[in-house]
């Protein structure tokens, strides 16, 4: 299960090694964003946690939780009043892949929900039992629980939920490591030109993957 306190959520971390005599200087990170442009106030919270688990029979564990909050106190038409800070949705779930990255199992959880049908969808999540989480997975989740067939935020939940599984079976930073000493008559690389960053016409591709760097055309 998830820890009880989002707060508490640990994420790991990796770095790629880098294999150079000269290697580049760290690049300095903005401390953070830019001066608000005006007077406000806190509305609304959402925290999202995911997290990935490898487990002794060789599947692998996603489990995520949503958690909505207000700033402030107010009346619900169905559940009264509503103190600042109390969850207005509390869902989480749990989604079991195989290496061949196909759904093996999934579970659902409401605890703090508006309405009481939100608490009745756990079922429909079963239908994406056998669906595969790479390619196709956005038109599996909106057939077997899009519209009003189940929850929206636990649908939501379903698209970080795959790329957490995607980290955790090609072990993040681990799979570009494993990648780059592949033998050449390997596939390109899964993550190659899925982001700017690894675009085969940009620098880091041309210094980790030469032999898929693409010159620009001028």
């Amino acid at each position: 299960r998830l820890d009880e306190s989002i707060a508490q959520s640990r994420f790991a971390r990796a770095r790629i090694s880098r294999h150079s005599e000269n290697p580049r200087p760290p690049r300095v990170r903005p401390k953070g964003l830019e001066q608000v442009p005006a007077a406000r106030r806190p509305i609304h919270t959402r925290k999202i946690v995911c997290e990935g688990f490898e487990r002794d029979d060789g599947l692998y564990d996603i489990e995520a939780r949503i958690v909505d909050t207000k700033s402030f106190s107010y009346t619900h038409p169905k559940r009264g009043h509503m103190e600042t800070g109390a969850p207005v949705h509390d869902m989480e779930l749990r989604l079991t892949v195989d290496k061949g990255r196909v759904v093996r199992d999934i579970e659902v959880l409401t605890n703090f929900a508006p309405y009481d049908d939100c608490f009745t969808v756990a079922p429909a999540y079963k239908a994406l039992i056998g669906a595969n989480i790479g390619s196709g997975w956005r038109r599996a989740v909106n057939e077997a629980v899009g519209g009003v067939k189940a929850c929206t935020h636990l649908r939501e939940l379903l698209m970080p939920v795959a790329t957490v599984a995607f980290q955790t079976m090609e072990g993040g930073q681990q799979g570009v490591k494993r990648a780059m000493v592949t033998d050449t008559d390997a596939p390109k690389p899964f993550f190659m030109n899925q982001c700017k960053a690894w675009s085969e016409r940009g620098e880091l591709v041309k210094e980790l993957f030469p032999r898929y760097y693409i010159h620009p055309i001028e």
